[in-house]
């Protein structure tokens, strides 16, 4: 059996914010895979079913994020599952958003979830880090994660979760190189070359600057006013 786990927070308050996205991937999974409906046990939400003919356990804590650990550990203790047979799966704001890393071991990188996990059942557990973005400042941090997806981010988050459903079977595998390929095709691309949301409306603005140059050019009266009028039109 493998242990698949999604990191978020419970509540229909949280159920949108940046920070649940790993929430939000393992109800993909279940949707996916046809696994039955989550039931309560280790302090979360559990589903178990098989992917690719493995025996898989998904897991939902719903001890807010801070305390992660301590589903996981019960989880993993029940089943006498080591952390090699664990994978976590979690929001990382030093990624760009639809950007994908996936890693055993290694540090927590500040995420409150990783520091409950790790002392419980050790750092040799695969992370599958899932791209947010960052805020752009430290001190907006907290506001950033635990503030909801846009509606146009769905651009990116819906075939992403849609491709880590349709491709589990890669997670199981270890195949993570073959895995981060298909997450990349899926959203266009790693993620990072994508443009700010801001850009759009940089460029509107500069086209809109554009227009009214050339409108300002254009001679109201005599000949040339009216060649110019029969060519494009009176915009006036």
């Amino acid at each position: 059996m493998q242990l698949l786990v999604g990191l978020g927070n419970p509540g229909e308050k949280y159920r949108n914010n940046r920070h649940n996205i790993g929430f939000m991937a393992v109800d993909a999974i279940t949707r996916r895979h046809d696994f039955p409906p989550f039931r309560q046990k280790f302090a979360g939400l559990v589903s178990e079913g098989t992917i690719g003919g493995e025996k898989v356990l998904l897991l939902k804590p719903q001890t807010f994020m801070n305390n992660s650990g301590e589903s996981v550990q019960a989880a993993a203790a029940f089943y006498k599952l080591e952390p090699e047979a664990i994978t976590v799966i979690y929001d990382e704001i030093d990624l760009a958003s639809g950007k994908v890393r996936i890693k055993r071991g290694g540090g927590n990188g500040g995420h409150n979830g990783l520091r409950s996990i790790d002392p419980r059942i050790g750092t040799n557990y695969r992370r599958v880090r899932l791209g947010i973005g960052h805020p752009g400042h430290k001190d907006r941090v907290a506001g950033h994660v635990l503030s909801d997806f846009h509606k146009s981010d769905a651009e990116w988050l819906d075939p992403l979760l849609d491709a880590i459903a349709d491709n589990a079977d890669l997670l199981l595998k270890s195949d993570d190189s073959g895995l981060m390929n298909k997450l990349a095709h899926a959203v266009g691309g790693d993620g990072a070359e994508r443009p700010q949301r801001s850009a759009p409306r940089a460029e509107s603005h500069i086209h809109a600057a554009r227009q009214a140059e050339t409108k300002a050019k254009v001679p109201e009266t005599g000949p040339m006013a009216a060649m110019l009028r029969k060519l494009f039109g009176d915009r006036s």
